[in-house]
């Protein structure tokens, strides 16, 4: 399956979430810059909140896996993806790098926080929580909301997005209480290749999107 633009597949998901969600106490946490253009769409037809989870990920160096990756409270999360023996590899043989690296990843965020439109605990609490993604190839940005929403108390977590591979489903199925994932592919080619339209706004315009998205619901 592939689309127009982000936005054509936030629509989409928004159609199957609107009747259950639309009156519901809900929270649209979107998990990248490029999320948000799919999440806005869910927010806009649910007419709730949408709120963005900074994440940064480290890779393994030359290797084309992630070892874990950081969220704004500074909480490392690891690649639930990778088996103890790779994590206990990876982690002798480059332990320095990652984490000279997550210390790089927590000052890139905290130099992002501020300007509004990140996630607020008291606007989470007790809501269904709907993550979203525009494009699951492994779970671990998932992993790292299931990390930082574990001590809120939420009423339900909705996971959607417009494609997944084969073995993120497998682990969202774990985490999620519920899944709206238009595509699953057994072969997942990149998130980039399913949209024809790539243009994802600054993380400055992304943040003022997100800020005036109230303005904009769909009446």
């Amino acid at each position: 399956m592939y689309f127009e633009d982000r936005a054509e597949a936030g629509r989409l998901l928004a159609a199957r979430l609107v009747h259950q969600y639309r009156y519901e106490d809900c929270a649209v946490i979107a998990l990248s810059d490029g999320a948000v253009l799919v999440a806005e769409q869910i927010a806009i037809h649910l007419h709730c909140v949408l709120m963005m989870l900074m994440i940064e990920s480290i890779a393994v160096p030359g290797e084309s896996v992630d070892f874990g990756a950081v969220a704004q409270t500074g909480i490392f999360s690891h690649n639930g993806l990778l088996s103890a023996g790779e994590l206990e590899g990876y982690e002798r043989e480059y332990h320095g790098y990652f984490e000279e690296e997550k210390r790089h990843a927590f000052q890139r965020i905290n130099r992002l926080l501020g300007d509004g439109g990140v996630v607020d605990d008291e606007l989470v609490r007790d809501r269904v929580v709907i993550l979203v993604s525009d494009g699951f190839e492994d779970g671990l940005s998932l992993g790292v909301a299931m990390d930082f929403l574990k001590p809120l108390s939420i009423k339900r977590l909705v996971v959607a997005a417009p494609i997944a591979s084969i073995a993120a489903v497998d682990r969202l199925h774990i985490l999620a209480d519920e899944l709206h994932i238009l595509d699953v592919k057994d072969n997942f080619m990149g998130t980039n290749h399913y949209y024809d339209n790539n243009t994802i706004p600054s993380h400055d315009e992304t943040i003022a999107k997100i800020n005036q998205i109230v303005l904009n619901w769909v009446r």
